[in-house]
């Protein structure tokens, strides 16, 4: 259960009233892409519909059967957050919005590359590109959204190509049980050879090439990269 320190307000107005729940913002987004996959005990900073959070007054079991067809917390929550709207505070917005921009930014840089150079564009030019091209972040869009819609304005601005490499490592069995943890979803394929050492063949997006060349030899003093046509 999200504390009521970090919690937001989610209000709908109906009949006349207004009927309130305190939820995790971070939490929202899931909810209304599957609802099922979200605990109410994790969504909600308290079990209750409110009148008005600050002053405490609640709705009679009359008022919700007559707006929300039920008196049931599930029913209730569904149709606040889908039909009604998030109160935010300047504090809470401007939170927000720093947090999901930093999260856009990085995972543009670490899927997208820049064509002439192969390379990841580093996060502060794509920082500045989105502040160039005045690029505003939702806070309660999802990443993967405005992630899209970021990508097609900054084309113009800056060169970003979207490939896939295939690098081949070469692993000192001692270091394998670390790497292989780490690698062990992006990898096609993998075997051991004569001398003990333990190779494989991941691919990944061009943008997290050097993030995971880097993670690698963090695990593995001798590993050795290639990266393959």
């Amino acid at each position: 259960m999200v504390s009521l320190d970090d919690a937001v307000l989610a209000r709908l107005e109906k009949g006349g009233s207004r009927y309130e729940i305190l939820v995790d913002s971070d939490l929202v987004d899931a909810w209304k892409v599957d609802n099922t996959k979200v605990l109410l005990d994790d969504l909600l900073a308290t079990s209750e519909v409110w009148n008005d959070v600050k002053s405490g007054d609640r709705p009679t079991s009359d008022a919700l059967v007559s707006v929300f067809g039920s008196t049931d917390l599930h029913v209730c929550v569904e149709k606040i957050l889908n039909e009604g709207s998030i109160q935010l505070t300047t504090v809470q917005r401007k939170k927000m919005v720093a947090e999901k921009r930093t999260r856009i930014i990085h995972q543009i840089a670490t899927t997208a590359t820049d064509p002439k150079t192969k390379l990841p564009h580093p996060h502060t030019r794509i920082e500045l590109a989105l502040d160039e091209i005045r690029f505003s972040v939702d806070p309660f869009l999802s990443v993967e959204r405005q992630v899209k819609d970021a990508i097609q304005l900054l084309r113009p601005v800056i060169p970003l190509a979207f490939i896939t490499v295939r690098l081949a490592f070469k692993i000192p069995g001692k270091d394998y049980g670390g790497v292989h943890h780490l690698l062990r979803e992006l990898i096609k394929k993998q075997e051991w050879i004569s001398d003990g050492s333990w190779v494989c063949v991941i691919e990944v997006p061009g943008g997290r090439k050097n993030e995971i060349i880097g993670q690698v030899a963090s695990r593995s003093s001798e590993v050795s990269v290639k990266e393959l046509d």
